[in-house]
């Protein structure tokens, strides 16, 4: 095996940055010759790249996490608490220099990058009570002088493949809970913005996380096979396009993976006649362009139902020019770049193609975009959208607003229903008779009434229905708990006290 060389988790180089990978605590170079651009979104530029991890690389890791498993495994649950608070500690102190990385790689505002480290470390909280939730249950006297208890045990080495368009969050919902349920993590962040994993690696190490029991490993398509494939590797977490859960899905558990694999999305807004017409305006105009809409759970369509459509597409209308688009550091902004010019062109292509196919475009982002090399877009909204148009039928992931018009809540709740995904789903309504009957009957796995991304907090779990999800398992919260460990059941006699030949010390009375 190659010595592993100390080095800067990241290495700066003629003006750019290289990202590595971190294996055994500490930062090791790529060996493979392959990498990848990183692009500063809000000036159009690239500010460095990104090592792509081999196969022998990814194995190097795994390896590292399976050395350290058992020594981890064995740490109590009273000193593996105390850890994770230290953790909390040290990540709360960093959520400037997390926002900062994140502006500059992914391109959200500060403000959001800070919402989405805040959003993380709730989870991480989660975890500080970790001796509570792996509590097993007892039954004294199963049979007679036969007790059974349940106890619940780490898997091994457990994996996270993880999106570009939350890398501090999403990777905080998977390692959080399986080291504090005992399991060492390979983590493979997305490469367009990688740097908040080495970040989180270093704070680890600080916290007094042993070597091996966190890893990083960058890359592509061959450093995913790997972890895919690897036979060390006991589970693996997923979030992002479903074309991609779905790959993920079928090829981890055909190598005898357990699997959670999150998908795409295309949330949908019912706002009913009797709605807060601006309230809903600000929830749709909120839910649809944080973040540049580059959210598994921004709205993507809205419904307006019955004659509110016309005073409902004026409300969005006349608040979207002050949507400030601009550079993320700018406290001015309100929402940032792109992750990269061609998702920018991607996006662009559907008011193209909403205009084309017959839908009306109310305000069109390509006009008010900024003026500069950066990967910038305004947002959009579309009227008059059908189920037939590729602006709804496929999820855009981009500050996009389709709005849909339909006449009845029945024919609102159909649209949903045919939809192939189920991530999240509003009403705004203030009849609680039918917000009760849309929670009873809507197929999705995170329902708002009157609230417009229903993402749970740290103690429910997060994740969706039909296409938006592969696997039987949510993210974070108790159900994470129970993907992370398995159960083992215990069924103990022990000698009769009153006839044992052991002296005991005490009389031996029934």
């Amino acid at each position: 095996m190659t010595e592993l060389a100390d080095a800067p988790s990241v290495t700066e180089s003629e003006g750019e940055k290289r990202i590595s990978h971190w294996i055994d605590g500490r930062t090791v170079a790529g060996e493979s010759g392959r990498s990848g651009p990183l692009y500063e979104p809000a000036r159009g530029r690239r500010q460095g790249s990104v090592d792509f991890a081999s196969v022998e690389e990814v194995d190097r890791a795994v390896q590292s996490a399976r050395a350290a498993f058992p020594a981890w495994r064995a740490l109590s649950l009273a000193k593996r608490t105390e850890l994770f608070f230290r953790i909390q500690a040290l990540i709360d102190a960093h959520r400037d220099d997390f926002a900062r990385l994140l502006v500059s790689e992914h391109g959200k505002v500060f403000t959001d990058a800070k919402g989405e480290v805040a959003r993380g470390l709730e989870v991480v909280e989660y975890a500080c009570g970790i001796p509570t939730l792996l509590k097993g249950g007892f039954s004294e006297q199963a049979s007679t002088g036969i007790d059974v208890y349940s106890i619940r045990q780490p898997l091994g080495v457990v994996a996270g493949i993880t999106p570009f368009n939350f890398p501090a969050m999403v990777p905080m919902w998977m390692w959080a809970p399986a080291l504090a349920c005992g399991n060492c993590f390979v983590l493979k962040p997305s490469e367009k913005d990688p740097s908040a994993s080495l970040l989180t690696a270093e704070l680890l190490k600080e916290a007094g996380v042993p070597d091996g029991v966190f890893n990083v490993v960058q890359g592509d398509k061959v450093a995913v096979d790997a972890i895919l494939e690897h036979p060390g590797v006991s589970a693996v977490s997923f979030v992002g396009s479903t074309p991609i859960a779905r790959y993920i899905y079928e090829t981890g558990t055909k190598h005898g993976k357990r699997v959670k694999a999150l998908g795409g999305a295309k949330n949908h807004m019912i706002v009913l006649p009797d709605a807060d017409v601006d309230m809903a305006a600000d929830a749709a105009v909120s839910a649809g362009y944080g973040s540049a809409g580059e959210r598994c759970m921004a709205v993507s369509v809205v419904v307006a139902v019955g004659d509110v459509a016309d005073a409902l597409v004026d409300a969005i209308k006349e608040r979207l020019p002050a949507v400030v688009v601009g550079d993320g550091m700018d406290p001015a902004s309100e929402m940032g770049p792109l992750v990269t010019a061609e998702h920018r062109d991607k996006v662009a292509g559907y008011i193209e193609s909403g205009a084309a196919q017959g839908a009306t475009v109310v305000t069109d982002g390509r006009e008010t975009a900024p003026e500069n090399d950066g990967f910038f877009l305004g947002v959009t909204l579309l009227d008059n959208v059908t189920p037939e148009m590729d602006c709804y039928r496929d999820e855009i992931f981009g500050p996009v607003l389709s709005v849909v018009r339909a006449p009845t809540y029945d024919e609102a709740i159909r649209l949903i229903h045919e939809n192939p995904y189920g991530n999240g789903a509003a009403i705004f309504t203030r009849d609680g008779g039918v917000a009760r009957q849309f929670q009873f009957e809507v197929e999705a796995g995170m329902v708002g009434i009157n609230v417009p991304i229903p993402v749970p907090v740290a103690y429910y779990s997060f994740g969706g229905w039909k296409a938006s999800l592969f696997g039987d398992s949510h993210a974070y919260g108790p159900e994470s708990v129970h993907f992370y460990t398995r159960g083992k059941v215990v069924t103990s006699r022990w000698p009769d006290p009153a006839t044992s030949k052991v002296d005991l010390g005490f009389p031996q009375t029934r």
